[in-house]
């Protein structure tokens, strides 16, 4: 474990972060070679199922992701002010709400699949493909669910090199699998999800398996196992606003998805693909602002007010300034890296995907602030805060998104422009209302 309330603020978060973003370039490389599999060794329609589906995956693991979130942010603050007792009962707690989630949202998720399909605007063409996709992946959500909760424990308490270790085995696993039952074995995309979900059950149940032997605390607390109603109503409301959040966010991103889909199969297709590349580009801030949230975290629960404001200035600087480098790059490799993906035949899909780019790509900045005010508000015990940015970017979104691709002169470029206006009109919220109440936010 890791004190973050004690050395030089700006090594202590760089080193924090660092394999935390290690561990999602190596996600992100997989969802890269997925992609790249399924568009070369299946084609276009079945690539254009995955990347829908990843956008419904992506929704649904996200309540599971909130909740531990939420969690890991009272754990860094019991941890951050040395309060053991108060950790157990919040590991209980938290353990009961993620358990009972996870098991209402798979039997959910699997009762209604041909609802979903119909809900996500599928085309007949694919639609057999993706309910046997989507049957296939919803039986990872509680591998999914085993890892983020025993991460966020460590990662809260300062460890971020084991959640590391774990994930990238199951991503080198995943990659191999992928190509096994997708290149070799001709399994299609069922294969894609068939190496997903075993690469899942291995990384969770590894990493439980060695926090439970290696950790007194965690031991402790699931031996005497003991719910609190106040370490129930507290884990609650950082957990269940964090949730929200993540699922504002990602059922934005889902309704999206569902007017893409409607311009048909060579947009989906472009739109997956460059997503992949999005995803991949920006990731590395938006990993550092979990860091510096956790970061926050401990440092409000260790009532140490200077650290946190040095933590501000330092995190939106490396931020920016990656986010300014990202962009520059993203602007001349758009092309090369859609034909990653894409065959070089498929001319219309790499033009889309290369226009996406182009129009998303220079405001990283935006998105990249956004993270940080995510994980500021979350640290500071105004996760409300985050759902009303969530909101007011994804709002912007989705309605902008609608309203200007249905305008004939603008057609499917108007949902690629709602994407930098919604991040721009939530950082402009968040940062405002930080001036206005940095004195209370403060006041530990």
């Amino acid at each position: 474990m890791t004190d973050l309330t004690k050395d030089p603020v700006f090594r202590t978060m760089c080193l924090f972060a660092l394999p935390m973003i290690l561990g999602n370039i190596l996600q992100q490389g997989y969802n890269v070679v997925d992609t790249w599999v399924v568009g070369h060794y299946v084609g276009p329609g079945a690539l254009a199922a995955v990347g829908s589906s990843f956008a419904l995956m992506t929704f649904l693991t996200s309540v599971l992701l909130g909740l531990c979130m939420g969690s890991g942010i009272v754990f860094s603050r019991c941890f951050g002010r040395q309060d053991n007792k108060a950790l157990e009962k919040s590991i209980c707690a938290s353990f009961v709400l993620v358990t009972a989630t996870t098991v209402v949202l798979t039997t959910v998720a699997l009762i209604n699949v041909d609802l979903i399909i119909r809900w996500l605007n599928i085309p007949e063409e694919i639609t057999q493909v993706i309910k046997e996709y989507l049957i296939l992946v919803f039986w990872g959500i509680p591998a999914v669910a085993v890892y983020n909760y025993f991460g966020a424990y460590l990662k809260a308490i300062g460890n971020s090199v084991v959640p590391l270790l774990f994930l990238g085995v199951s991503t080198v696993l995943n990659i191999a699998l992928d190509i096994l039952f997708v290149a070799y074995l001709d399994r299609g995309a069922s294969g894609a999800a068939q190496a997903t979900i075993i690469a899942q059950y291995i990384s969770g149940a590894g990493i439980g398996a060695y926090v439970i032997f290696k950790d007194k605390t965690i031991r402790t607390s699931l031996r005497h196992f003991t719910l609190s109603k106040n370490s129930l109503t507290e884990i609650s409301s950082y957990s269940l606003l964090t949730c929200l959040q993540q699922s504002v966010m990602n059922l934005g991103i889902l309704i999206v998805q569902g007017r893409v889909n409607s311009f048909g199969t060579s947009v989906m297709a472009a739109f997956a693909a460059s997503t992949k590349i999005d995803a991949f580009t920006y990731m590395p801030a938006q990993e550092y602002g979990n860091a510096f949230s956790t970061f926050i975290a401990q440092n409000a629960g260790a009532r140490k007010k200077d650290r946190i404001t040095k933590g501000i200035r330092y995190a939106s600087a490396t931020v920016i300034s990656y986010c300014l480098l990202a962009s520059a790059v993203l602007w001349f490799l758009a092309r090369p890296l859609m034909l990653l993906f894409i065959d070089a035949k498929e001319t219309a899909i790499i033009d889309e995907g290369v226009r996406i780019l182009h129009t998303v790509g220079p405001f990283y900045s935006g998105i990249g602030c956004l993270f940080l005010l995510y994980g500021l508000y979350r640290a500071l015990g105004r996760p409300a805060m985050s759902v009303i940015l969530t909101v007011a970017s994804l709002g912007t979104r989705v309605a902008l998104s609608y309203l200007l691709s249905s305008i004939p002169s603008i057609g499917v470029a108007g949902i690629w422009w709602s994407i930098p206006i919604g991040w721009a009109l939530a950082d402009m919220i968040g940062v405002l209302y930080y001036l206005k109440k940095k004195d209370k936010l403060l006041l530990l």
